[in-house]
């Protein structure tokens, strides 16, 4: 989860300290909000944080297909198998 007080820093001071920032990215496992001129211009974070979030979203786009089918079947919608396999 970010944390507004200690996750939200320039891209300058990211530069400045890039071998600290990352030490805090591994041990935190947070990302990190880098800022131009005060605005939020990019997110950087670990690989392996990375990684479980786009195994999460690839979960979370399965299931709703899913209950996006069983809606449809619920409605009456599709065909069945039968006449899908002619």
């Amino acid at each position: 989860m970010l944390n507004i007080r200690q996750d939200i820093h320039s891209l300058t001071d990211f530069k400045r300290h890039t071998v600290e920032f990352v030490k805090q990215l591994k041990k935190g496992r947070r990302p990190l909000v880098l800022t131009v001129n005060g605005r939020a211009e990019v997110v950087v974070q670990d690989p392996e944080s990375y990684q479980r979030l786009l195994e999460m979203a690839e979960s979370f786009e399965a299931i709703s297909a899913v209950q996006e089918g069983m809606a449809q079947a619920k409605r009456g919608e599709g065909i069945s198998l039968e006449q899908f396999d002619k």
